[in-house]
């Protein structure tokens, strides 16, 4: 198979199952942070408050990448579609797509950056970051094959003035669309709720090995988790139930 055509391959499997596929990522991460928890050896100890904000901080900016593409976005793409494969009915081209044109993925790396980050081990933050970028090097060339093929010239044009994934600010352009906070609450509803229970369980683990015994430690990650668990069920209920969360545009 040619090399395109695997890159091609790998890209749409990788595309189809990139919701959980980085959990297993971030595994060799939690197994690190519970044996250095485990052994007093963390850098920064194992009950630093400001640097797991800092954390909670990283992860939030890349929410909030996500919620400016999102929101702005034309409809029937930037979606969590997983199964279905590539759907795109247009190509977004103004507000943060003007500045790169993968925000969803700088999002998502930022996301995972801050959890990462939690292990407190250099080493394992570079590897993550290594794999990450082979990881969404090839859902980005699948991702651009689909629409060079659906688009051609109007893509390709796009795509010579615009960076694959480092924002280039100076290069904004206002958003076409106007902004949809009931797409935001749609879609990502899950992700939120994903993050908080991730480092809830990488706090819950250490203090359980750490104590040998399982007892709820209630602290931010706990809090967090709770609103999280507490507004996906909401949400969730409201658009089985309602058509309070139609699209509003």
């Amino acid at each position: 198979m040619a090399l395109k055509h695997e890159f091609k391959t790998q890209g749409d499997f990788l595309f189809k199952n990139r919701s959980w596929l980085p959990i297993l990522g971030i595994l060799p991460g939690l197994y690190i942070y519970v044996v250095k928890a485990m052994n007093g050896s963390l850098p920064l100890g194992f009950d630093t408050v400001w640097y797991e904000w800092l954390c909670v901080a990283v992860a939030a900016s890349g929410f909030l990448v996500r919620f400016i593409a999102i929101g702005y976005s034309s409809d029937n793409t930037s979606g969590r579609n997983t199964s279905e494969g590539q759907i795109a009915d247009s190509v977004n081209k103004s507000g943060f797509y003007s500045m790169c044109r993968h925000p969803l993925y700088l999002g998502n790396f930022l996301i995972w950056v801050g959890i990462a980050a939690l292990t407190q081990d250099l080493w394992f933050i570079v590897a993550f970051i290594l794999a990450y970028w082979l990881y969404y090097e090839r859902i980005m060339y699948a991702e651009e094959t689909f629409l060079i093929e659906k688009y051609g010239k109007e893509y390709e044009d796009y795509s010579m003035g615009v960076n694959a994934f480092w924002p280039a600010l100076g290069k904004w352009t206002k958003p076409v669309n106007s902004y949809s906070l009931v797409k935001i609450i749609r879609q990502e509803k899950a992700g939120i709720l994903n993050l908080f229970l991730v480092m809830w369980i990488f706090k819950q683990l250490a203090h359980y090995f750490i104590e040998g015994e399982f007892e709820l430690q209630m602290n931010f990650f706990t809090y967090a988790l709770a609103a999280s668990i507490g507004w996906y069920i909401i949400i969730k209920l409201l658009q089985k139930t309602t058509k309070l969360l139609k699209e509003d545009r």
